[in-house]
């Protein structure tokens, strides 16, 4: 019983949170990322596509700087407004959040 209430200390302890959220947006960047490449390898061989709003949501969950990054990287969805002015637009709109999270609501 000790051990679970530790646990439950520790995840409620703002560095564990702090922690986790880099974690977090790592991998969803990479993910970002690499779906963009995967989607424009697709695309080539004429297969079966990552949906757009698939593409959208994982920016929007935070991997904006992996998409972004992917979707120049691999020159894919680059002449789709959508997609080229969207992901930044996200991109500054989460780094605002964050930066104003950092800062202002330690």
């Amino acid at each position: 019983m000790l051990y679970i209430n530790n646990i439950l200390k520790a995840i409620k302890s703002y560095e564990f949170v702090q922690k986790w959220f880099w974690v977090y947006l790592l991998l969803i960047n990479c993910i970002g990322f690499f779906i963009m490449g995967y989607d424009k390898h697709q695309a080539k061989k004429g297969n079966w596509r990552t949906p757009e709003k698939t593409l959208m949501t994982i920016a929007l969950m935070g991997g904006s700087l992996g998409t972004t990054c992917g979707m120049y990287f691999f020159r894919h969805k680059t002449k789709k407004t959508r997609f080229s002015a969207g992901f930044p637009v996200i991109l500054v709109f989460q780094i605002v959040l964050i930066v104003y999270t950092v800062i202002f609501l330690k």
